[in-house]
């Protein structure tokens, strides 16, 4: 179990857990406009440096995508859990963290408003009309977690669903960073449970549970290459972690011997399976020289640029607070509000 420290101000914790998030939706906004096309297809719309700053997507400037719908769902299912529970280790966070979810599947259109299930719907997220908007949500969240819905409307439970299928998408790593504002638990183990809820692989779930504790380390003060390090030392001890490890070292090689462009981004991977999308983050992480910097080099590449801007801006939000983050990509951002308000919610829950 991950020891927790007491030397971060609180004041800190709230604007890096706050950071987190915004920084998050931030990139996922950004790489909205240019997810699923090629480099070449980038250049020629926005120029030879690639996309440099929002652009309408989703009728305008601003919107973010389903990673950051479901980041958000993540967060209210940990706070749900945390919140029902007088006892902070008896928390039943996989429990609450999949109604979460199911709400998150019902915003997509894909539940009946007749479905016994009606109980679930309800907190500020189901309530927000924006959060019911259809932005390319990933095919093995939805086909994933309507299992579960099956399986609950009836009557039946859900442990015989493992593993669900085989897949390895970024569907659950890009949705994990809020694990990391949780105290008390095993980040790591936690992070790859909830992954293994629509993602079976295990280089589809490895990776989630690094994302959650290296967000951890950062809002507790750890640096970025002492997180890595220690990240890096539990990840080997997970069995099935070679593929992520190889990813995973080969960006960090690249990040200290190669200059930053998206031909040596794509040398990583594109970054659809979960492996790729992480190391793209933490190349992009460890080279960015400044907030936009950072962004920018994990939007420009032919792959889910949506995905790795969003884990890119999560990492550099934990490490650097809500400050880091320029006031003329935070002003216009869909939801600022909402994002802050559940930002300041996991900061005082997990003091």
């Amino acid at each position: 179990m991950d020891v927790e420290s007491t030397s971060t101000p609180q004041s800190t914790r709230l604007s890096r857990i706050t950071g987190c998030l915004l920084a998050g939706a931030v990139g996922d906004a950004v790489g909205a406009a240019v997810e699923f096309r090629s480099m070449a297809e980038i250049r020629r719309t926005y120029g030879k440096k690639g996309i440099q700053d929002y652009a309408p997507c989703y009728g305008q400037a601003g919107r973010f995508t389903d990673d950051t719908q479901m980041t958000l769902f993540t967060a209210e299912g940990l706070l749900q859990a945390r919140q029902s529970s007088m006892d902070a280790h008896e928390a039943d966070y996989r429990k609450c963290v999949l109604e979460a979810y199911i709400r998150w599947l019902g915003t997509q259109g894909t539940i009946s408003k007749r479905s016994e299930l009606a109980y679930i719907y309800q907190g500020v997220l189901w309530n927000t009309r924006e959060l019911h908007a259809r932005r390319a949500p990933g095919g093995t969240c939805l086909s994933g977690l309507s299992r579960y819905l099956g399986s609950m409307e009836s009557g039946g439970g859900d442990t015989d669903l493992h593993p669900l299928n085989h897949s390895k998408g970024c569907g659950g790593v890009m949705r994990m960073a809020p694990v990391g504002f949780v105290s008390g638990v095993d980040h790591f183990a936690l992070g790859c449970e909830l992954a293994k809820l629509s993602h079976g692989h295990v280089t589809g779930y490895l990776p989630s549970g690094y994302l959650a504790l290296m967000i951890h380390h950062l809002v507790e003060g750890t640096g970025l290459m002492p997180a890595i390090e220690l990240c890096t030392e539990r990840l080997i001890q997970e069995a099935g972690h070679e593929e992520t490890l190889a990813c995973i070292t080969l960006a960090c090689e690249l990040a200290v011997s190669v200059e930053s462009s998206p031909e040596t981004i794509e040398r990583i991977g594109a970054g659809w399976v979960a492996e790729e999308a992480l190391a793209i983050s933490l190349f992009c992480a460890i080279k960015a020289q400044n907030f936009e910097h950072g962004l920018r080099l994990a939007v420009n590449h032919s792959g889910d640029s949506d995905s790795t801007c969003a884990i890119t801006g999560n990492i550099l939000g934990a490490l650097h607070g809500m400050e880091y983050i320029p006031s003329r990509w935070i002003e216009p951002l869909e939801l600022r509000g909402l994002i802050e308000t559940v930002g300041q919610q996991c900061a005082s829950t997990w003091t």
